[in-house]
């Protein structure tokens, strides 16, 4: 673990593993499931039709082969729940290894499905999967004044564990998930 990286002593969850579907406040079916290879050409185009005023920090990166390049990255070793609606992919989540005990998340929801209940729904099925594979330690990073996306990410348990000029780290500490079989 980095030492300069707080997690807390308390675990937070048990979370429900993928695959899962919900109705979304705007009456959609929601379905989270772990990301699949036929998913990449509708990730791809989530990505790219993205809304510039919705990019954090630099990402997700604009034009396709930036984004190709980027997902190639993030897709290689990381952890990774796809929303969709109507078979396209409307969100995604990943957790990226930091080098160290942890992963970094990031979250993506597209502009059309967001402030619908399925980022939450989101990052908790990814932590669900995360915990199923032995992952413990979960951090990231975002904007000190996003509040809509700082309650989001309280609310399933991150707690503010570093605070730079314009950014907050955020942490987690999951419980594993007992075996159902």
């Amino acid at each position: 673990m980095s030492p300069d990286r707080v997690y807390p002593d308390e675990r937070s969850g048990p979370f429900l593993e993928p695959p899962l579907t919900f109705t979304d406040r705007n009456g959609r079916e929601i379905e989270i499931r772990l990301y699949e290879e036929g998913d990449r050409e509708s990730l791809t185009e989530m990505y790219v039709e993205f809304d510039p005023a919705d990019r954090a920090q630099g990402i997700p990166p604009s034009g396709e082969s930036r984004v190709e390049r980027w997902l190639d990255v993030i897709l290689e070793d990381g952890c990774d729940v796809v929303a969709l609606d109507e078979g396209r992919v409307i969100g995604h989540a990943t957790l990226v290894p930091d080098g160290d005990e942890g992963m970094e998340l990031a979250i993506f929801v597209f502009q059309t499905h967001q402030s619908a209940g399925i980022g939450s729904r989101l990052i908790r099925a990814l932590l669900g999967h995360a915990a199923s594979e032995g992952v413990e330690y979960v951090w990231l990073t975002v904007e000190r004044w996003n509040s809509l996306a700082v309650g989001l990410y309280e609310s399933v348990g991150f707690e503010t564990s570093n605070v730079e000029s314009f950014e907050l780290e955020m942490s987690i500490r999951i419980a594993q998930t007992e075996s159902t079989g």
